[in-house]
């Protein structure tokens, strides 16, 4: 569990505060869209959300194996500054006391409900765990002549964890395990916006579930026996992922991002963005662009806002350079030789494919079924089990190979436009097309 949640904190603050951080942004007013369980009363109103999220996963147990699940999400806390009047308190969206400006905001409280079960009563049936957080208020007392203070308030949650397991047939064993998260708050107001009923929604809902003795199976790359189990299995809104060390297989993260198995946080990222690790750089320097005043809103608007804020603006240079970019699988690390007939040509970027006298995107073949497959080869699409998520809806659509291409791992890759793409001419004249591996297409 604690190998696994550096992983699932980056799952439950994705998209928790965007840049340029300040509460103004229009993207800041529009947030909490990933894992999002929202009370059955405003659901039932048509409003495109769902109260529950659920997940089917393949697992091998030893004997008298236990199931561990930590539930994670996000309760919103509404932090509001209030200012005196003659009628009482009134609600401010931000002032400045004592030369601190302080904003009216949603913070979030990280919950947890850990819950631990025997698979010999899992396999009784339905086991239901039903948890619930208390809300509360808080009111902070801000300092100067005119009466000033900050209220968070925080509604109750109530949800229910169900989970059972089923053994699979045929005489490899293992069992299927389903698990589904709702929420069961009773709250329902007719016409209520978004906003009201966030705060009594379970935001950045995910689960981490853990073997005492035993393995989970992948459901993107499952053994052979287990493939048709696997493509039976249904994920409604998280999708569980093998997490820890390879080849680690005793912990799960149901996440309501997709990942691939055993993901991990980059080693060159300096602390959480909460938009997506793979753009640290693009960040850390448009944040650098801000201007004193757009910092000082956007210290006023988060704490984690502030503390990110302090990271970028002492960033050493060695470790803003880290963020440019990192080879991660040398040839003089594996032993692998390089090829004799590789001219390098300093003049040249090394992420130019022009660097590499030896490489012809063009003109370059790779063997696929004993097929020389390059430029001009029609190719039938076969997305593999590692393949993008938006790949998977071309399986079967034939394309045209337009380069061959090789990264920095040394890794070859087929660049292709769909055949029946009226925009196809358009892509390749920007040389936009979209990406295979060898071994995901079928010669024609």
């Amino acid at each position: 569990m604690d190998q696994a949640r550096a992983i699932a904190d980056a799952v439950l603050y994705e998209g928790y505060l965007l840049y340029p951080y300040r509460a103004s942004a229009t993207k800041n007013q529009v947030r909490w869209q990933w894992g999002v369980l929202m009370p059955p009363g405003y659901v039932g109103s048509g409003t495109g959300e769902h109260a529950w999220c659920g997940t089917d996963l393949l697992a091998e147990p030893d004997s008298g194996a236990t199931l561990h699940v930590r539930l994670r999400f996000l309760q919103l806390q509404a932090r509001t500054v209030e200012v005196a009047e003659d009628s009482g308190y009134q609600p401010v969206a931000a002032i400045a006391v004592e030369g601190t400006e302080h904003t009216s905001w949603d913070e979030a409280v990280e919950c947890e409900i850990d819950t631990a079960l025997r698979f010999a009563d899992l396999l009784g049936g339905d086991n239901e765990v039903p948890f619930q957080v208390d809300g509360g208020e808080e009111v902070e007392h801000l300092p100067g002549p005119r009466r000033t203070r900050i209220t968070r308030r925080r509604e109750p949650l109530h949800g229910l964890l169900r989970l059972r397991a089923d053994p699979l047939p045929g005489p490899y064993g293992g069992l299927r395990l389903r698990v589904r998260i709702e929420n069961t708050v009773t709250w329902h107001q007719p016409d209520a916006d978004r906003p009201a009923a966030l705060r009594h929604a379970l935001i950045a809902t995910h689960a981490l579930l853990s073997l005492s003795s035993g393995t989970f199976l992948s459901l993107l790359e499952p053994p052979e026996w287990a493939s048709v189990f696997a493509a039976e299995c249904r994920s409604e809104r998280i999708w569980p992922v093998l997490v820890g060390s390879p080849p680690d297989r005793d912990t799960v993260l149901c996440s309501p991002i997709i990942l691939y198995d055993h993901p991990t946080i980059a080693p060159e990222s300096a602390g959480d963005l909460f938009d997506g690790t793979e753009i640290d750089e693009i960040l850390t320097l448009r944040t650098m662009t801000l201007t004193d005043e757009e910092k000082r809103e956007a210290r006023a608007t988060d704490s984690r806002a502030a503390d990110l804020l302090d990271r970028v603006d002492h960033l050493p240079d060695e470790l803003l350079e880290r963020l440019h970019g990192s080879v991660r699988y040398l040839r003089s690390v594996t032993g692998e030789a390089e090829p004799a007939d590789v001219t390098a040509r300093p003049d040249v970027p090394w992420w130019d494919p022009g660097a590499d006298a030896s490489v012809s995107p063009e003109t370059d073949t790779v063997t696929v079924a004993g097929v020389e497959v390059g430029n001009g080869t029609r190719v039938r699409l076969r997305p593999g089990g590692r393949a993008d998520a938006h790949d998977m809806f071309l399986a079967g659509r034939t394309a045209m190979v337009r380069a061959v291409l090789l990264d920095v791992d040394g890794e070859r890759y087929l660049a292709v436009s769909l055949e029946d793409d009226p925009g196809a001419e358009l892509f390749a004249a920007h040389g936009r097309y979209r990406y295979f591996r060898p071994e995901e297409v079928e010669p024609l």
